[in-house]
């Protein structure tokens, strides 16, 4: 007998996943627009810190608008969340930094795919600071991640790596990930709504560009239309819309599926590198990717295996 009932529950359940999958793969896209918009303005001589500062502010202004009228969020928090906010923006803050740096260095397409070794560097911290156990697939992962960025820097000469890019990368990459752990295990601010705590770590790190701008005495103003575009862009796009995006993807297909999509993001990265910039990519630098994203892959499917025994 046909039960309508269960066809119903279905019918929501797939359109609950289909709606996560395409909130998932937008909000790696978004955030692998990063060059898109960074690039124009660093070629028009304006300075990593002046683009980050206006990135962190416009997006600050725009979010907390959406937060405030759109989704009606009260932004209140306690005074002893205030500190640890502070410590995860100037973290979330460094990793941006660091990666806008190394597109001085090296292509922006390949420091984006090597920023994706973060979930392997969690993996780490984990295990070395809060004792979880390390298996095989770790060290497997380890193993793939460490190859392909060998092969990154190993590329033919017209694509040859800077090794000062590759390492503001790396650094970068963990700042990002002692950004993860604390957000995981800073009790304080367990309890704070992903949205809420998206918009203080923005608000927070926006204070590095602050002080390293001397109080924004140096910071670089921006005369032309097409430039403000661009700030407009990376403070809409790999910003606000990824930040947003994100937290739906989670709350409908959970973080695992969330985190495999996130390819999509040094993906993106690459191929605007190619056809907008005409950035060289080379056989065994496609190898390297590949290499980085699977080892990555790994990660994410173990910590699901680890979360269901639980």
């Amino acid at each position: 007998m046909f039960d309508s009932g269960s066809f119903l529950s279905k019918k929501y359940f797939m359109r609950r996943r289909n709606a996560g999958i395409l909130y998932a793969a937008l909000a790696a896209s978004s955030y692998g627009t990063n060059p898109l918009f960074a690039l124009p303005l660093f070629a028009n001589g304006i300075g990593v810190n002046s683009v980050l500062f206006y990135r962190y502010a416009i997006a600050v202004i725009l979010y907390s608008l959406w937060l405030k009228f759109v989704k009606k969020i009260s932004l209140k928090i306690s005074m002893n969340q205030i500190f640890p906010l502070i410590i995860l923006g100037v973290l979330f803050s460094l990793s941006s930094l660091l990666l806008f740096d190394a597109f001085n260095y090296i292509d922006a397409g390949i420091a984006c795919t090597i920023l994706f070794v973060y979930p392997v560097l969690v993996a780490l911290i984990m295990a070395i600071f809060f004792k979880e156990k390390t298996n095989a697939t770790i060290i497997m992962s380890l193993i793939l991640t460490t190859i392909g960025i060998i092969f990154l820097y190993k590329g033919d000469s017209a694509a040859d790596l800077d090794i000062k890019g590759v390492l503001l990368v790396i650094i970068s990459s963990l700042a990002y990930a002692i950004y993860i752990v604390g957000v995981q295990k800073i009790k304080v601010i367990k309890h704070i709504k992903s949205n809420v705590l998206s918009f203080y770590v923005m608000l927070f790190g926006l204070s590095v560009y602050v002080v390293n701008l001397n109080f924004c005495t140096q910071l670089q103003m921006i005369s032309q239309p097409k430039l403000w575009l661009c700030t407009f862009g990376i403070a809409l796009l790999p910003t606000v819309i990824s930040l947003e995006t994100i937290t739906y993807a989670i709350k409908l297909v959970g973080p695992t599926k969330t985190a495999l999509l996130g390819a999509l993001e040094p993906v993106t990265a690459l191929l605007i590198g190619v056809f907008v910039f005409n950035e060289t990519i080379t056989s065994r630098i496609w190898l390297g990717i590949l290499l980085i994203i699977f080892g990555v892959t790994l990660i994410v499917l173990n910590n699901n295996k680890s979360a269901l025994k639980h």
